[in-house]
């Protein structure tokens, strides 16, 4: 009886759209507790709850640590989108499910039976989804602009992204806050938190990316996550699916 995670990485004709593909399934005989992290990602889950019955959520940004419960039995198959997905692939603003979740029942998100009777099948459905939606008139400045954010982990200034695409920052801002809910800075400070998850989980507890210094870092990681940075890498309890998940792709992947 466990907990079992899979995850792994898009290919790179939809990597602008796509940063992962998840699988969870609880075979532990019980709930489990645990937090949602901020990440910088907008999560399309499928998930069921023994039953024949597959529902489909959309979940926005996390801006704050969030109590979520698995329950006994659930088994759910994700995918992590990177910011540039919303406005390309759904076509919608997300700013109404900001730390916040709704089912949809969009036609074109459509799995049958046998799409989500293994993890690669799924995978390999939804990047068929995907590849068939994508559009090749994509804005070259939101293009450049996440290219640049993803690229340096959030540690980017507003200024710099602006002089960097030709795109004032305040309508950039205008953008975030019409599409995601949340600023530009306040993105940029999540995915920052976010980028901290691979060496927190490696027990390096100081700053990798552009914090002030290690006061900074434990008051971001706080801010975020509620708790320090050694008590997110002890992760005790497997409090923290994004802890365990991302130990479990580095050690696919290392």
């Amino acid at each position: 009886m466990s907990l079992l995670i899979q995850s792994a990485l898009p290919d790179n004709s939809i990597s602008h759209f796509v940063h992962s593909f998840w699988m969870l399934e609880n075979n532990t005989g019980n709930d489990i507790p645990s937090t949602i992290l901020p990440n910088g990602m907008v999560d399309l889950a499928v998930m069921n709850l023994n039953s024949d019955r597959w529902e489909k959520t959309i979940r926005g940004l996390d801006t704050i640590p969030s109590q979520i419960t698995i329950p006994i039995g659930a088994k759910m198959f994700s995918i992590g989108f990177k910011l540039l997905a919303v406005e390309y692939l759904f076509g919608d603003s997300i700013k109404d499910v900001l730390n916040d979740g709704k089912i949809i029942s969009d036609k074109v998100w459509q799995f049958e039976a046998n799409d989500l009777s293994a993890f690669e099948n799924f995978c390999s459905k939804a990047t068929q989804i995907i590849k068939s939606i994508i559009t090749a008139d994509i804005d070259n400045r939101k293009k450049k602009l996440f290219e640049l954010i993803y690229s340096s982990k959030g540690s980017i200034t507003v200024k710099e992204l602006s002089e960097n695409v030709f795109w004032s920052s305040r309508q950039i801002n205008r953008y975030f806050n019409q599409q995601f809910g949340i600023s530009l800075k306040a993105y940029c400070n999540i995915l920052r938190f976010g980028s901290s998850f691979k060496p927190i989980s490696e027990g390096i507890l100081f700053p990798e990316q552009n914090f002030t210094d290690q006061n900074h870092f434990i008051k971001e990681i706080r801010k975020y996550s509620g708790v320090t940075p050694k008590e997110l890498s002890k992760n005790k309890d497997n409090r923290f699916m994004d802890i365990v998940a991302i130990k479990k792709l580095n050690n696919k992947n290392g």
